[in-house]
């Protein structure tokens, strides 16, 4: 293309040709003095009949010839009757369409704008207005024209059209004032945006790098971050040296700005042990306290005694069910019918499953009253499944409403249960803790079932771990594998991998009728093509498992050759092709979605009933409308394309978001390349998520490197300190 030097039109909007939503790019034609032209670029809110000065250069597309390429561009106040007439009439100004602006312009003229502005009970004066519709016309009009203004400000600091959006939407008439005041707020109170694009438009608008918003800015996004990390607070030392790597200023600068949040109170900073000085923001540092002291309250209540003989009725159960208990099986039993917080732990085939059988079965002729839920749905499902009694999530179980202050069951609404099972208690992160010791009624028991060996919650906290370390709780570790679970190399091996041994790695899928092998690939592309053909291929043929709903890959990673991007990219390539997509297909950023495909919620939507890590198959695209339904369990979820950022393609998914999930097989990609993430719980994680196989693809050298590696980094938490303090034992 051939460019010109830059210049400025004036005109109206004829016709939007072309609008991408995601990328603001557009593509117009506008009429100015001279005649029609083409203009294109990032613009957003521009509709037809706007009057617009554009400025750019003209150049000479290849295919489209001479258009205007737009650089920077603002709405005019348009002098004319007829532009007046046009703008007032375009589909900006929603419900007044051309024929009543007609009328109106052939009222007041040149001065309609003012008129509307100024005093708009005048438009009474146009027959068929009345005073209602003359204060709605002024408000639609004052509404848009407010709009176009904050958008065009927006787009002149860098803002893209999605979060333009948002902003909007957020802080309506002030947007303009806010960002310019302090953009950085943006980072905390509009979803998506975060520190770097805050920071962005702050160089922008001309901030200085050391100005105090700024530093105070970067100590939150380095508290913040360290929360997506697990935890509940940071060290000040460390805290302060992550922010200034990130803000680019000497350490010396930042404890004044920590001082002055403590100030305003939008940090916590107290002494903890030998961590010295740490910080926390408020609603980690509250639900940890509150945490600690009501489950010491629940534990020191006095639980009602059960009118029947537990010991007896253990028995009675087996006799009933014809299943044997072993001895740490039946002590789990008798603990959690007995006092007031009992914690169950164990991997795969100790038993931890009829174990909850017989405290339900138990409970139930002592006249309890039992609920059982698990952080997931998938989790609950197989709960309620294994057990017979129904289990619900635990956001269900605690009437979770987003639009009504949230959990409905708290200290003053509290549960009716005299006895809670919570299973999958591994995944349970600090905040969802508290909303569930909050509304247990004292008297009541907790019984919490998990592997403490597992990767800890994808949110902030460590609880079981925590719960346990504290000394506070009853807990029974159960390490006894039964005979039909010790048939299972997938079982034989996790515990293997959980006690930092080898496990014996068979080779490929022809030989033997194992459920766990592995196969040998020392370079990340070849290893991913073995994935492709494994899920594509010999997986279905050889076990008869449909490779989009039954085989999930599961990656130590995000990023790289054999991440969760890349290998998605290929497993759709192979399983969901653009040929295949008869019925068109959804471009929204880097992702395609397609009729088909095999996509996963990202974040909890309680509007939907549709939760962070749900998985679902999409069946329906319309490309025209924006539109797709997802298919998840047999309900259909409808997303709008400014919603499709909620998902992601799940062909492949992190490790960490299979936690509480079990599919028919895995296949879990290891190589060398994945070193910062090979430890042993996120390979023991993986390798359990398996039900009927399980299928490494990597280097031997990577396993021994995760087998070995035991130091996954310690989450900073001080829930078990805090619950001793409360007991009195030393911390």
């Amino acid at each position: 293309m051939a460019g010109e030097s830059d210049t400025t039109i004036d005109g109206t909007v004829e016709r939007v040709a072309f609008h991408n939503a995601d990328t603001t790019y557009t593509v117009a034609k506008l009429t100015t003095k001279e005649g029609e032209v083409t203009f294109v670029g990032k613009l957003m809110g521009v509709d037809e009949g706007m009057p617009l000065r554009l400025r750019g250069t003209w150049e000479v597309d290849k295919k489209w010839g001479r258009q205007f390429k737009v650089t920077e561009y603002e709405l005019v106040t348009p002098k004319t009757s007829a532009g007046i007439e046009k703008f007032l009439g375009s589909k900006a100004f929603t419900g007044i369409g051309p024929s009543l602006a007609k009328r109106i312009v052939e009222k007041f003229g040149a001065e309609t704008l003012e008129v509307i502005e100024k005093n708009p009970n005048r438009l009474t004066e146009v027959i068929g207005i009345g005073g209602a519709r003359a204060t709605t016309i002024a408000k639609v009009f004052g509404d848009q024209r407010h709009v176009q203004d904050v958008m065009v400000f927006l787009y002149g600091v860098g803002v893209s059209g999605a979060f333009a959006a948002r902003i909007v939407k957020r802080y309506g008439k002030d947007a303009i004032r806010v960002v310019k005041q302090n953009p950085y707020r943006l980072a905390h109170e509009v979803w998506g945006i975060g520190f770097r694009t805050a920071d962005s438009i702050a160089e922008k608008l001309g901030i200085a790098r050391d100005a105090p918003e700024r530093l105070e800015a970067g100590l939150l996004h380095a508290l913040e971050t360290s929360v997506e990390d697990g935890n509940m607070h940071l060290p000040d030392d460390e805290l302060m040296q992550k922010a200034a790597e990130l803000l680019g200023r000497a350490v010396e600068n930042l404890p004044p700005r920590l001082a002055a949040l403590e100030a305003s109170g939008l940090v916590v900073r107290e002494v903890l042990g030998d961590r010295g000085a740490c910080t926390a923001l408020p609603e980690f540092h509250d639900a940890e306290v509150a945490s600690a002291a009501k489950l010491v309250e629940l534990i020191e209540s006095h639980t009602r005694p059960m009118a029947i003989d537990i010991a007896a009725a253990v028995h009675a159960f087996e006799a009933v069910t014809t299943l044997e208990l072993a001895e740490q099986q039946r002590a789990a039993v008798i603990a959690a019918l007995r006092d007031s917080c009992t914690v169950i732990t164990g991997g795969p085939g100790v038993g931890k499953t009829t174990i909850v059988k017989a405290i339900v079965h138990i409970a139930k002729i002592g006249s309890r009253k039992v609920s059982l839920a698990a952080p997931t749905g998938r989790a609950a499902k197989r709960l309620g499944e294994a057990t017979g009694v129904e289990a619900m999530t635990i956001h269900r179980l605690l009437e979770y409403q987003p639009h009504a202050g949230g959990f409905q069951k708290t200290a003053e609404n509290p549960l009716e249960a005299d006895l809670l099972v919570i299973d999958e208690a591994s995944m349970v992160d600090a905040m969802l803790f508290r909303a569930v010791i909050d509304a247990l009624r004292l008297g009541a028991q907790l019984v919490l079932v998990g592997d403490v060996d597992q990767l800890p919650s994808v949110g902030a906290g460590s609880i079981l771990h925590d719960v346990i370390a504290s000394k506070a709780a009853t807990v029974i570790r159960l390490t006894e594998i039964f005979r039909q679970a010790a048939a299972s190399k997938i079982v034989v091996s996790a515990h293997k991998i959980n006690h930092g041994e080898m496990p014996e790695l068979e080779a490929p899928l022809a030989a033997g009728t194992s459920d766990f092998y592995f196969i040998s690939r020392e370079d990340a592309e070849s290893a991913r093509n073995t994935i492709v053909e494994l899920v594509a291929e010999r997986i279905p043929a050889r076990f008869g498992l449909d490779p989009i709903t039954q085989v999930q890959v599961l990656t130590p990673m995000h990023r790289g050759e054999l991440g969760t991007n890349a290998v998605n990219r290929a497993l759709q390539e192979k399983l969901n092709p653009a040929a295949q997509a008869t019925s068109g297909e959804i471009v929204r950023g880097d992702r395609i979605f397609r009729r088909n495909d095999k996509v996963m919620q990202t974040r909890n939507d309680y509007d939907r009933n549709v939760f962070n890590g749900d998985i679902g198959v999409i069946e329906t695209v319309d490309p025209q409308g924006g539109v797709i339904r997802v298919d998840f369990d047999s309900r259909l979820v409808t997303y709008e394309r400014a919603e499709l950022d909620q998902l992601i393609h799940a062909y492949a998914v992190s490790i960490h978001k299979s936690q509480g999930s079990e599919y028919p097989a895995v296949v879990i990609p290891i190589v060398t390349q994945h070193f910062m993430m090979l430890q042993r719980s996120l390979l023991y994680t993986a390798v359990t998520r398996g039900k009927r196989l399980v299928v490494l693809v990597g280097s031997k050298r990577a396993v021994e490197i995760a087998v070995k590696n035991a130091d996954a980094r310690t989450r900073y938490t001080w829930l078990a300190q805090r619950i001793r303090e409360h007991v009195g034992h030393d911390t």
